[in-house]
């Protein structure tokens, strides 16, 4: 999304490891109940609310760290050097703290059920052409809208094109799959959203997830061509847009069960079409449009509660 969209580092108190894995049994026992329909004590409200901040901990840690390294490297602080392409390596903060949150506190088992989401396939032909095809429909009228606008169509030989890396063509669909597609939802999609959901309506852990997103992109002002130059007064006009399209995402990874896969489709998608030089100008204006519209629309339709038809899939 960060790409897409173009173009709190919170304080967590570490608990010691034995104190935190006898919560974490907790929480593994919460979880067995609420598959089964049993009751969940409250008990287990204080270990949610620790795996949460310990989840946004390490996510930005883990992002923030790698992108500090490009930061000094951009602006020649102590001799670092490092490639600009490092910087999508970035991405993979939001699932590696997942694996490494979900792999202390639940083991094995959670880990399999986080897997069993990410390669959700059987959700429907529909919600698939949605998660893939939904990105290309906006910049299909976004076109037509740089057509009558600016009296050219864009030209799609550049939609292969990624910052720092040479032009991919239909190949760039797939980098953005496993880079910011995989990194991401795995993370916010895969960890965050059902965790939030769990004493929360779907539009509370929503606002929360997506503000906190937002905020995580705020290090790219500062070293990423793309971001500089819309300037950093510029974010919060980009918040704006990143909560909204955290909406859609909740839509999705909802209406289908919980499926990761599909989120990560969609962001490949909407970065393939959007990330590029052919979708500059009147078509971002175009799908940024299209993503807030259907933010406003999406709570209107399903409410607040699930924003979806089918009930909120929480942990």
């Amino acid at each position: 999304m960060r790409e897409g969209l173009r173009h709190w580092f919170p304080v967590v108190a570490v608990t010691g490891p034995r104190e935190f894995h006898g919560e974490g049994e907790v929480i593994a026992d919460s979880l067995k109940r609420m598959s089964t329909g049993q009751s969940v004590e409250a008990t287990s409200t204080g270990a949610h609310r620790k795996a949460v901040f310990a989840y946004f901990g390490l996510t930005f840690l883990i992002s923030w760290a790698i992108e500090f390294l490009l930061i000094a490297s951009e602006r020649g602080w102590g001799g670092i050097g490092v490639s600009p392409a490092v910087h999508y390596f970035a991405a993979y903060g939001p699932m590696l703290a997942a694996l490494l949150v979900t792999g202390w506190l639940l083991g094995g088992p959670g880990l399999r059920e986080l897997l069993g989401r990410v390669l959700k396939w059987r959700v429907g032909w529909a919600w698939f052409l949605i998660s893939l095809l939904s990105p290309a429909a906006l910049f299909a009228v976004g076109a037509l809208a740089a057509l009558i606008v600016e009296g050219k169509l864009p030209d799609l030989a550049l939609l292969g094109q990624v910052n720092y890396m040479p032009n991919l063509g239909l190949a760039a669909w797939l980098f953005w799959f496993v880079t910011y597609g995989l990194g991401e939802e795995v993370g916010w999609r895969g960890f965050a959203l059902p965790w939030l959901q769990k004493n929360r309506t779907a539009a509370q852990a929503t606002l929360i997830l997506g503000i906190l997103w937002a905020l995580w992109h705020l290090p790219a002002f500062f070293y990423l061509d793309t971001y500089q130059a819309m300037g950093l007064w510029m974010f919060p006009f980009l918040a704006v847009t990143i909560v909204c399209g955290a909406v859609v995402y909740t839509w999705i990874y909802n209406s289908t069960g919980g499926s990761v896969l599909m989120a990560a489709i969609f962001h490949a998608s909407f970065n393939y079409f959007s990330a590029s030089a052919a979708g500059a100008g009147t078509i971002a204006i175009v799908m940024t449009a299209g993503v807030v519209i259907a933010a406003l629309v999406i709570p209107r339709v399903y409410g607040l509660e699930n924003l979806s038809r089918r009930p909120k899939h929480s942990l």
